[in-house]
Order: C-alpha cells, then structure tokens, then sequence
C-alpha cells in the first residue's frame, strides 16, 4: 500500500476509534472536526474538546446569518439600480433578484430562528447594498436613502417586469 493511501487509512482508523488520544484543533482542523463527531456519536464526552466545538457551532450560526445578509444585499442592490437607473434595467438583474429571493427564502425555510434577525440582516444587507449601488451607478450618494425604502414584502415579493423594455 503507498504511504499516502496508508496515512488516509491511519487517520481513518483514529476518526472510527473514539478512544484514541485526539487531534489537536489547531493542529489538523479536518481530522479533529472528523473525531469529534465520532467521539459525539460514540456517547464519549470525555473526549470533547468542549470549548472549540461550542466556538463551532455557534460560528455555523453566524455563517447562515451572514449568507441570509449576503443574499439581501444583492436583492437590495439589484432593486436599488432597478429604481435608480430605469434606463440601464437588465433581465440579468431581474434573475439575479429572483435567484437570491430564493436563496434567502431558502435560509429563512432551514433556520426559522434568523426570522427573529430580520430587521437587522435588512439593514446590514441595505447599508452594504446603498454603498455598492453608489459605486456601480455612478449617483451621489444621497440620490439613495440612508434607511432601506423597501419593506420585507416587497424586498421578497415584488413583481419585476421580465422584459427590460417593458
């Protein structure tokens, strides 16, 4: 067997065996992520890295907040050049504002708890949103208003006409 199929099968062995001494969290965050779940589903809590798994989970949280943001901002940028620049619409913007409903509506579905973040994930995204549309249209800064204009509503609801001529 070559050495790097014999060392897969080494660190395949220690995640199966949750009585084997653990990886250090900062030494292999891979192997460690791989026995801590084994030690977990094995019952065996003195083996836990108690600390660093709570950093974790708690940091899986932040990340599904931050991409409910990330997709509202770009659905707020979109709508905010969509109301700005009537003369520069594009279907791209329309697909883009329907694909990141979507994505947002998926987020919102998976974790009904960032329900109770919304204000907040609409006013990091718009504020974020406000700035991106003031460097990509060219407009002064005040031409868009300092608090988001647009309700949860329509921000997840309103209609875009699918042709741009229209």
């Amino acid at each position: 067997m070559d050495a790097s199929r014999e060392g897969a099968m080494g660190v395949a062995k220690a995640v199966n065996r949750p009585d084997s001494p653990p990886t250090a969290y900062g030494d292999d965050f891979y192997t460690w992520t791989q026995e801590q779940g084994a030690r977990l589903r094995a019952g065996n809590l003195d083996g836990l890295d108690l600390e660093n798994l709570a950093e974790e989970i708690e940091s899986l949280g932040k990340s599904q907040f931050a991409s409910l943001v990330s997709a509202l901002r770009i659905v707020l940028l979109h709508m905010l050049k969509f109301d700005h620049q009537p003369e520069r619409r594009s279907r791209s913007w329309i697909v883009s504002i329907a694909t990141h409903r979507d994505h947002a509506a998926e987020e919102l579905e998976e974790s009904p708890g960032l329900k109770n973040r919304l204000n907040e994930a609409i006013g990091k995204a718009y504020r974020r949103a406000r700035l991106e549309a003031y460097g990509e249209t060219g407009l002064p800064l005040d031409a868009f208003p300092e608090v988001c204009p647009y309700s949860l509503h329509e921000i997840m609801n309103r209609p875009f006409a699918t042709d741009p001529d229209v």
